[in-house]
């Protein structure tokens, strides 16, 4: 035999050696190490939903807030224009009475 050849003979071996002891995992074994992950995962995705739930609720109580708020700030402008043209009103009439 060559000298090349009986360099690569052991890693060959080597080589075979590790692909034979590698091997694949099997099913039950994946499912078994990924069972903890999966119920962390399913736990996490049940909060998120909770949290958007509760998170849309807020937003749609926030609108109907700003709508009402708006609302009112129009009833504030009208009955200040009213207000305003009362007090324009007596004031002409304190000015437009005699005196005695």
């Amino acid at each position: 035999m060559s000298a090349s050849v009986t360099k690569m003979i052991p890693a060959a071996v080597i080589l075979l050696g590790a692909m034979g002891l590698g091997g694949c995992a099997t099913k039950s074994y994946v499912r078994e190490q990924i069972a903890p992950v999966s119920q962390r995962v399913d736990a996490l995705e049940a909060k998120l939903n909770e949290t958007d739930g509760t998170a849309k609720s807020a937003l749609s109580q926030a609108q109907a807030a700003s709508g009402q708020a708006q609302n009112n700030g129009q009833r504030i402008d009208q009955l200040n224009a009213r207000v305003d043209g009362i007090e324009q009103r007596m004031a002409q009439s304190q000015k437009k009475r005699p005196r005695n």
